[in-house]
């Protein structure tokens, strides 16, 4: 018996190292390189254009923004940590998923059209444990991902910006450490949003053998239900999207904490995951490898 397996089950250590080499190919990829380069610039651009506007003295305006989280941006030049809100909140609604749905979209399809679909599943993991394997690598993008947004945020905010004790949405006032803490909240409820779009990918990855059209079909959707979401005659199903709900991070710099569209926000994201990714190894697992 090989050492991978015991007992006619796939060791953990093996298990692991597939998905070590999956998240490796995955970031070793150009494509991925980009979008990662992509987020990081956005904290920058936004940096940069309210130093400048300050700087020629007009002021960012404290008009609030739609959903709360843009309402950061009148808080940058009073303190830069703002800026790591003000970054998440402008790259949600659309650069970060996106960027998930471009790798999710080409985690299985990619596979089937490079040909080595059928390699993988000569290995002993099997197809549910190589698509649990895809799925987890989709997920660590998605945190390494939104931390990517955050750090370069953060590092612009400190270089441009004074940094010390801020107010929250509520107007009280917490300690630099506490919103520094806040702040990692807020990344991982944002990367946590986004599995609802990791879970949609990976099963329109299964549909078919192209990986182009994998992920223009994620992004599509993701358009699609984006524009669906602003519009007023559909109130009554918006609140089922996955992505009514992204921006309630925001609840995370109130005191206390709102957390009635948080758990709303996770309880969905948690649905449309077991969803789509249910269906998608029940796609998988029926489906004839041929490529």
């Amino acid at each position: 018996m090989s050492q991978v397996e015991t007992a006619g089950r796939v060791s953990p250590l093996w298990t692991f190292g597939l998905f070590r080499s999956e998240l490796l190919t995955t970031l070793r990829r150009w494509r991925t390189l980009a979008l990662l380069g992509v987020l990081a610039a956005v904290p920058i651009l936004v940096g940069v254009a309210v130093k400048i506007e300050t700087g020629d003295g007009g002021g960012v305006g404290s008009g609030g923004g739609g959903g709360g989280g843009p309402a950061f941006i009148s808080q940058i030049t009073n303190n830069g940590l703002f800026l790591v809100f003000t970054a998440l909140a402008a790259t949600l609604p659309f650069f970060l998923p996106m960027a998930v749905g471009v790798v999710a979209g080409d985690a299985i399809a990619g596979e089937s059209s490079a040909g080595t679909l059928r390699y993988l599943l000569v290995a002993p993991a099997g197809r549910t444990r190589l698509l649990l394997t895809k799925y987890a690598t989709v997920m660590a993008f998605c945190l390494l991902a939104t931390l990517v947004v955050a750090v370069s945020a953060l590092t612009v905010g400190a270089l441009l910006f004074p940094l010390g004790d801020l107010v929250t949405i509520s107007g009280t006032r917490i300690s630099f450490a506490e919103g520094l803490g806040r702040a990692f909240l807020i990344a991982l409820v944002v990367a946590a949003s986004l599995t609802g779009v990791a879970a949609l990918g990976l099963f329109v990855s299964t549909l078919t053998g192209s990986g182009i059209a994998a992920m223009a079909t994620t992004v599509g959707l993701l358009i699609t239900v984006q524009i669906l979401d602003q519009i007023p005659q559909l109130h009554a199903i918006q609140p089922y999207f996955f992505s009514h709900y992204w921006l309630s991070f925001a609840d995370l710099m109130r005191e206390p904490v709102y957390w009635d569209d948080l758990q709303k926000n996770l309880g969905l994201q948690a649905l449309y995951a077991g969803v789509f990714g249910s269906a998608a190894w029940a796609r998988f697992a029926a489906k004839d490898i041929t490529a």
